[in-house]
């Protein structure tokens, strides 16, 4: 706690506050991304929305327009969902308690916790990632850091470690070490804490913990998107609500080998003027490795109407504002 006091972190945007709502957006865009990018995001969620009311009042479209880019869009719809929950199942006042925050979508424990601990000084333990090495580091927890046992045994000694008092200070003080002295790669050990006693770096260990997790490998699919343009408008079709890029805008799919020109008119209703392959890509998800191979094609004559309920045809000057996955606002950025 008092290395945090002189050395850790205290001007990051949702610090110095005890607003539930504000803590509980940062630490909802912060799983799994850096706070670098996270920054930006955060400022210009509560631009638009500054209360949990307001967020509660947005279509999930909004929502997912803003998050384009952050990634793992799951957050972003239950960020969403949580918000409308707080609206109807607590009367708009975010919660504060541990107990409460776990019922809400896309909170778990670790973060259910930090909330308590900012919001309300609750004493509760935290898990992230960063913290998760710092005790696989200093308490020499060996094995695959993924297992229920190792995750059991992780829990057991962040709960053993908290202090009385200050657990504000102390969590932020765990955040801060796993984030900016044990690193995952060139841990800053001469600038730790906790050095005098921390078993990897007594028994030189360091490199080995925490441990591997047992990592299957990565399937890969392949399939076609369709960049279908019409007088300076793209068709876009929206995803079903779960799933990879759920209820986000996204080009048309079809099966990789299909032919582009027959499945957008069948489909469609499409005739197509002019078909060229674009530069396939790749794009990397949790659990497997999508390959896209895109076709630009110019529509036939006037602007068809799509059929599909789920389709519409956007100006390629107003993507900005759409809620779109990064590859492919990555695509169309660079034939606009």
């Amino acid at each position: 706690m008092e290395w945090q006091r002189r050395e850790g972190r205290h001007s990051l945007p949702w610090q110095g506050t005890r607003d539930p709502y504000r803590i509980w957006l940062s630490e909802v865009m912060l799983q799994q991304t850096r706070v670098e990018t996270v920054i930006r995001y955060y400022e210009r969620f509560l631009a638009r929305w500054p209360s949990v009311a307001d967020l509660a009042v947005a279509s999930v479209d909004e929502v997912l327009a803003l998050w384009s880019g952050l990634g793992y869009y799951a957050r972003g719809r239950n960020v969403h969902r949580a918000a409308r929950e707080v609206r109807d199942r607590f009367g708009g006042e975010f919660p504060r308690r541990f107990e409460d925050l776990a019922t809400l979508p896309g909170i778990g424990r670790s973060t259910a916790a930090a909330i308590a601990v900012f919001a309300s000084g609750e004493r509760r333990a935290i898990l992230d990632g960063n913290v998760r090495r710092v005790l696989a580091r200093h308490a020499a927890i060996e094995g695959d850091p993924s297992t229920s046992a190792a995750i059991a045994r992780f829990w057991e000694i962040a709960e053993a470690r908290l202090p009385e008092r200050g657990i504000e200070r102390y969590t932020q003080g765990m955040m801060d070490l796993g984030a900016g002295v044990c690193l995952a790669r060139n841990p800053r050990c001469p600038l730790c804490p906790v050095r005098a006693d921390c078993v990897a770096r007594a028994e030189s260990r360091i490199d080995e913990l925490p441990g591997k997790r047992r990592r299957a490998e990565r399937p890969r699919r392949q399939v076609s998107m369709l960049v279908v343009l019409a007088h300076g408008e793209v068709l876009l079709e929206k995803r079903p609500p779960t799933g990879i890029w759920g209820g986000m805008w996204s080009l048309p799919e079809i099966d990789a080998g299909a032919k582009p020109a027959a499945a957008l008119e069948t489909r469609w209703g499409i005739r197509a003027a002019e078909v060229r392959a674009l530069e396939p890509f790749e794009h990397a998800f949790t659990h497997f490795t999508l390959e896209v191979q895109p076709w630009r094609i110019e529509a036939h004559g006037t602007r068809a109407i799509a059929r599909d309920k789920g389709a519409t045809w956007m100006s390629l000057q107003d993507l900005g504002g759409a809620a779109l996955p990064s590859p492919v606002r990555r695509l169309l950025a660079s034939i606009a």
